[in-house]
Protein backbone atom coordinates (compact mmCIF):
# COMPACT_ATOMS: atom_id res chain seq x y z
CA UNK A 1 0.00 0.00 0.00
CA UNK A 2 1.13 3.44 -0.44
CA UNK A 3 1.83 5.86 1.43
CA UNK A 4 -0.69 8.78 2.14
CA UNK A 5 -1.87 11.29 4.46
CA UNK A 6 -4.38 9.53 7.46
CA UNK A 7 -2.44 6.15 6.62
CA UNK A 8 -0.21 4.87 9.55
CA UNK A 9 3.35 4.13 8.57
CA UNK A 10 5.10 1.75 10.35
CA UNK A 11 8.89 1.85 9.68
CA UNK A 12 12.44 1.25 10.30
CA UNK A 13 15.39 3.68 10.48
CA UNK A 14 19.11 4.37 11.04
CA UNK A 15 19.63 7.49 11.64
CA UNK A 16 23.43 9.16 11.25
CA UNK A 17 24.71 12.81 11.73
CA UNK A 18 28.44 13.76 10.26
CA UNK A 19 31.02 13.72 12.80
CA UNK A 20 33.65 16.12 13.12
CA UNK A 21 36.56 14.08 10.82
CA UNK A 22 33.78 13.64 8.41
CA UNK A 23 32.30 10.44 9.02
CA UNK A 24 28.76 9.30 9.69
CA UNK A 25 28.27 8.84 13.33
CA UNK A 26 25.28 6.55 14.24
CA UNK A 27 22.32 8.15 16.84
CA UNK A 28 19.76 6.24 17.00
CA UNK A 29 17.29 3.84 15.29
CA UNK A 30 14.07 1.82 15.48
CA UNK A 31 14.20 -2.14 14.23
CA UNK A 32 11.47 -4.77 12.91
CA UNK A 33 10.66 -5.41 16.73
CA UNK A 34 10.09 -1.82 17.75
CA UNK A 35 9.67 0.05 14.46
CA UNK A 36 8.51 3.63 14.41
CA UNK A 37 4.74 4.04 14.16
CA UNK A 38 3.06 7.31 13.27
CA UNK A 39 -0.03 9.04 11.51
CA UNK A 40 0.95 10.26 8.37
CA UNK A 41 0.16 13.95 7.29
CA UNK A 42 -0.90 15.59 10.67
CA UNK A 43 2.82 17.08 11.31
CA UNK A 44 4.07 14.38 13.86
CA UNK A 45 7.19 14.03 12.02
CA UNK A 46 9.35 16.41 10.45
CA UNK A 47 7.83 17.90 7.30
CA UNK A 48 10.77 16.81 5.11
CA UNK A 49 10.89 13.37 6.21
CA UNK A 50 7.41 12.84 5.25
CA UNK A 51 8.08 13.99 1.83
CA UNK A 52 10.52 12.16 1.36
CA UNK A 53 8.60 8.96 2.69
CA UNK A 54 5.69 10.25 0.37
CA UNK A 55 5.68 8.27 -2.66
CA UNK A 56 7.01 5.13 -0.85
CA UNK A 57 5.02 2.02 -0.62
CA UNK A 58 4.92 -1.26 1.57
CA UNK A 59 8.31 -2.73 1.24
CA UNK A 60 9.96 0.22 0.18
CA UNK A 61 14.02 0.86 1.17
CA UNK A 62 14.77 4.15 1.38
CA UNK A 63 17.32 6.36 2.23
CA UNK A 64 17.86 10.08 2.10
CA UNK A 65 19.69 13.42 3.94
CA UNK A 66 17.66 16.29 5.41
CA UNK A 67 19.35 19.38 5.85
CA UNK A 68 19.74 20.88 9.08
CA UNK A 69 17.74 24.01 8.35
CA UNK A 70 14.92 21.48 7.69
CA UNK A 71 15.66 19.41 10.26
CA UNK A 72 15.94 20.66 13.87
CA UNK A 73 17.36 24.30 12.49
CA UNK A 74 20.46 26.01 12.20
CA UNK A 75 22.49 26.21 15.61
CA UNK A 76 21.43 29.58 17.32
CA UNK A 77 24.27 30.80 19.19
CA UNK A 78 21.98 33.55 21.00
CA UNK A 79 19.85 30.22 21.75
CA UNK A 80 21.46 30.62 25.53
CA UNK A 81 20.08 30.52 28.73
CA UNK A 82 21.68 32.47 32.07
CA UNK A 83 19.87 30.69 34.76
CA UNK A 84 20.30 32.15 38.62
CA UNK A 85 21.85 29.80 40.53
CA UNK A 86 19.05 30.72 43.08
CA UNK A 87 16.84 28.61 41.10
CA UNK A 88 19.02 24.82 42.30
CA UNK A 89 18.63 26.08 45.89
CA UNK A 90 17.76 22.82 48.14
CA UNK A 91 17.99 20.39 44.92
CA UNK A 92 21.33 18.94 43.27
CA UNK A 93 23.25 21.06 41.49
CA UNK A 94 23.17 19.74 37.78
CA UNK A 95 25.96 18.43 36.24
CA UNK A 96 27.69 19.64 32.92
CA UNK A 97 25.53 18.14 29.92
CA UNK A 98 22.36 16.58 32.00
CA UNK A 99 19.43 18.00 29.97
CA UNK A 100 16.66 20.23 32.06
CA UNK A 101 13.29 19.94 31.58
CA UNK A 102 12.25 24.19 31.33
CA UNK A 103 9.18 26.13 31.04
CA UNK A 104 9.05 29.75 29.40
CA UNK A 105 6.18 31.97 31.05
CA UNK A 106 3.87 31.09 28.51
CA UNK A 107 3.86 27.53 30.02
CA UNK A 108 5.41 25.94 27.17
CA UNK A 109 7.84 23.13 28.45
CA UNK A 110 11.34 22.34 26.54
CA UNK A 111 14.73 21.54 27.48
CA UNK A 112 17.63 22.72 27.52
CA UNK A 113 21.48 21.35 27.97
CA UNK A 114 23.73 22.52 30.60
CA UNK A 115 26.87 23.81 29.19
CA UNK A 116 28.67 25.38 32.24
CA UNK A 117 28.28 25.80 35.97
CA UNK A 118 29.32 28.77 37.80
CA UNK A 119 29.37 29.92 41.22
CA UNK A 120 25.70 32.41 40.21
CA UNK A 121 24.56 30.85 37.47
CA UNK A 122 24.14 27.76 35.19
CA UNK A 123 24.54 28.38 31.38
CA UNK A 124 21.85 26.21 29.99
CA UNK A 125 21.75 25.57 25.62
CA UNK A 126 18.54 25.50 24.53
CA UNK A 127 19.12 24.21 20.92
CA UNK A 128 17.69 21.39 19.92
CA UNK A 129 20.26 18.52 20.30
CA UNK A 130 20.54 17.95 16.53
CA UNK A 131 20.28 21.44 15.57
CA UNK A 132 22.76 22.42 12.93
CA UNK A 133 23.36 18.74 11.73
CA UNK A 134 22.24 17.04 8.86
CA UNK A 135 19.99 13.99 9.45
CA UNK A 136 20.58 10.98 7.05
CA UNK A 137 18.00 8.40 7.46
CA UNK A 138 18.02 4.66 6.17
CA UNK A 139 15.55 2.39 6.81
CA UNK A 140 12.36 0.59 5.24
CA UNK A 141 8.70 0.54 5.08
CA UNK A 142 7.21 -2.26 7.00
CA UNK A 143 3.70 -1.83 7.01
CA UNK A 144 1.23 1.14 5.45
CA UNK A 145 -1.99 0.90 6.28
CA UNK A 146 -5.52 3.26 6.55
CA UNK A 147 -5.48 5.13 9.98
CA UNK A 148 -9.20 3.79 12.24
CA UNK A 149 -11.71 6.66 12.56
CA UNK A 150 -10.58 6.36 16.16
CA UNK A 151 -6.77 7.44 15.17
CA UNK A 152 -7.63 10.34 13.24
CA UNK A 153 -10.07 11.42 15.73
CA UNK A 154 -6.62 11.49 18.32
CA UNK A 155 -4.63 12.66 15.92
CA UNK A 156 -2.08 10.08 16.15
CA UNK A 157 -1.12 5.86 15.69
CA UNK A 158 -2.34 3.10 18.29
CA UNK A 159 0.66 0.93 17.31
CA UNK A 160 1.69 -0.86 14.38
CA UNK A 161 -1.59 -2.67 14.12
CA UNK A 162 -4.42 -0.18 15.31
CA UNK A 163 -4.30 -1.88 19.41
CA UNK A 164 -6.35 0.30 21.83
CA UNK A 165 -4.95 2.28 25.02
CA UNK A 166 -4.84 0.20 28.06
Amino acid sequence: MKIEPQHVVSLTYDLYTPQQDGTEGFVEKATEEQPLTFLFGVGQMLPKFEENLSALSTGDSYDFRISAADGYGEYDDKAVANLPIEMFNGTDMPEIGSVLPLQDNNGNRFQGTVVSVAEDSVIVDLNHPMAGQELHFKGKILNVRPATSEELAHGHAHGPDGHHHH
